[in-house]
């Protein structure tokens, strides 16, 4: 199976991320995980959420990001590639001059049903 960039259409999750689903089982029929680009623009949060049963992987495509991990705070950069556990409660933020691009892979995929608001 294959998808194409343009052809996906970016619409706004439950923390305020820009996403487009690059691969994801309700669209493209493919099994069990999600792949997802983000884009966080300058200056913006996402809201402090965790997701009960998917666990993400997010990589750093660009940008520069602030991550709050369960607690931890760190700064995020590319080439960056982070674990995040189901019950995790996570954010980023955009610290940099550009967009913050990341890429998500979720597994089970990505639902607003597992997205639980923290704030």
């Amino acid at each position: 199976m294959k998808t194409a960039y343009q052809s996906i259409a970016a619409y706004i999750t439950k923390d305020g991320s820009l996403i487009r689903e690059l691969m994801h089982p309700t669209t493209h029929k493919n099994a069990k995980q999600s792949l997802a680009q983000a884009i966080i623009p300058i200056g913006v949060r996402t809201q402090l959420h965790r997701h009960i049963h998917s666990e993400e992987i997010y990589h750093v495509t660009s940008g520069q990001g602030r991550m709050t991990l369960a607690g931890e705070i760190f700064d995020v950069s590319p080439g960056d590639t982070l674990c995040i556990n189901p019950g995790v409660a996570h954010c980023i933020e955009n610290i940099g001059d550009r967009e913050l691009v990341i890429l998500c892979c979720c597994a089970p995929a990505y639902s607003h049903d597992d997205t639980e608001l923290l704030e």
